[in-house]
């Protein structure tokens, strides 16, 4: 009942905060939100302007530069105005995914040791492992090539017809074209002090591997530690019960923030880029759900059902990690072993972001498209394959999926500032990505509990 409970009040704030938003946006912040398009209209203009001007020592160029400058800082000044008058929304939300990213390192951390020390044997580990990893890696391929097919299929960017930009615009999204030797470093740590402080999930699960096969290798001794580590686990699942207690709370000021930033009109503009890619995520949650079925059977319906809380959490703050803990507890409720759950759970916020993977190819080619750049089939798929080794393992990275893309992209000559389209909107498709995430990792747990045998009736 008090789940149930939780649920709706999540759903009230969600849509109290979209309400709210909308009067916000018509009433006060549409002013603020007119004058920064404006501004950047003036800038964009005057760098195509520059970028067309040969001689950089003329007063022309002087000009132009002086009112380039003038026009970024009325931008700024007005972005600075709107964030402080919604700050307060903003700061709920923020204090949620805080109080959140508190708990999650150290709860991947203890239940992981757990699960490890508990499998026992570093064979079972292994094949565990083996297991986890390869639906993994299915997974991230489907959903990658599901969103090649559909950009091909909707072409989304086509009516677009922008003109190639020039160079010098700037989007603000740092590139991460990851090299195999980053990839390595950025798995293993050097520290799990600095692991845990920056919620490096891949390399504390990497660390708890360690630790946990070594705690069953001591034999007797290491039973002190599991059954400590065992009572931390379960004092931090009691902290993050009090901490989902502000979950709509933190629901409603994200969504308000959003909405009066964003208004509805960024719905009309992209409205057709938008339902194409949530179609898109509908088709994924299909593929998904049947895949599980053919393991699960019917349970896989029950499992998606269970979900609906950290979905909508998932949904509304646009954070996967946020939906992190419940998302354990309801497994476990669910039938899987403890051991499956903190083991696979955490590596699939590494490995199986299924929303995101889908996302990154549908985004990429739909740039491509908006600049008419055609890339072959052959470009496509090694677009793919980049997309499959470069997203793996920066789950941690603010705007994750935009960073890979502008990383990858680069590789394709399209224009990296044809991320800017995607800036304004990406807040929403984050949201259906988040959710995604979170059912696809919960299907992937319990598929792996029922190949191991692991699967309690409930």
């Amino acid at each position: 009942m008090k789940k149930n409970k939780l649920t709706l009040f999540i759903f009230i704030a969600l849509v109290a905060g979209i309400g709210l938003g909308y009067i916000l946006n018509v009433n006060s912040i549409d002013v603020y939100n007119q004058k920064i398009l404006n501004a950047d209209a003036k800038v964009k203009s005057v760098e195509v302007s520059i970028a067309k001007l040969g001689d950089t020592t003329s007063a022309v160029f002087t000009q132009l530069k002086a009112e380039k400058k003038e026009n970024a800082k009325i931008k700024k000044e007005n972005e600075e105005i709107r964030e402080k008058k919604l700050e307060y929304f903003t700061l709920l939300s923020d204090i949620f995914l805080r109080l959140i990213k508190m708990i999650v390192a150290p709860l991947v951390f203890t239940t992981l040791v757990v699960g490890v020390a508990k499998v026992g044997d570093i064979k079972a580990v292994g094949r565990i492992g083996m297991k986890t990893l390869g639906w993994f890696l299915a997974m991230s391929l489907m959903s990658l090539v599901l969103g090649l097919i559909l950009v091909n299929w909707f072409k989304p960017g086509v009516h677009m017809k922008l003109p190639l930009p020039d160079q010098l615009v700037n989007t603000g999204i740092q590139k991460a074209a990851m090299s195999v030797k980053d990839f390595i470093t950025h798995v293993f740590p050097k520290s799990i002090a600095e692991s845990m402080a920056t919620n490096e999930i891949l390399q504390i699960v990497v660390f708890s591997l360690f630790f946990g096969v070594a705690t069953a290798a001591i034999g007797p001794v290491g039973e002190i530690v599991i059954k400590a580590f065992d009572a931390i686990a379960h004092v931090i699942l009691k902290m993050t019960g009090y901490v989902m207690n502000f979950a709509p709370l933190a629901v409603f000021g994200a969504m308000t923030a959003i909405v009066a930033k964003q208004g509805l009109n960024v719905l009309n503009t992209y409205a057709i880029f938008i339902g194409e890619f949530y179609l898109g995520l509908a088709i994924l949650w299909s593929i998904l759900i049947f895949l599980g079925f053919l393991v699960l059977k019917k349970r896989v319906f029950r499992l998606v059902n269970d979900m609906k809380e950290p979905a909508v959490l998932a949904f509304s703050t646009a954070s996967s990690e946020a939906a992190y803990p419940k998302t354990m507890l309801l497994l476990e409720r669910f039938g899987c072993k403890d051991k499956i759950v903190s083991f696979v759970l955490p590596l699939g916020y590494s490995f199986n972001l299924d929303g995101s993977m889908m996302y990154m190819t549908f985004a990429s080619l739909f740039i491509a498209q908006a600049y008419g750049i055609h890339l072959g089939f052959e470009q496509q798929i090694s677009m793919l394959l980049i997309l499959m080794l470069t997203s793996k393992g920066i789950a941690g990275v603010p705007r994750a999926s935009l960073v890979v893309i502008a990383g990858t992209i680069a590789s394709f000559n399209i224009p990296e500032a044809g991320l800017a389209l995607l800036i304004g909107i990406d807040p929403l498709l984050d949201m259906g990505r988040s959710a995604t995430n979170v059912v696809g990792n919960s299907i992937a747990t319990a598929v792996v509990s029922k190949w191991e045998g692991e699967l309690k009736d409930s």
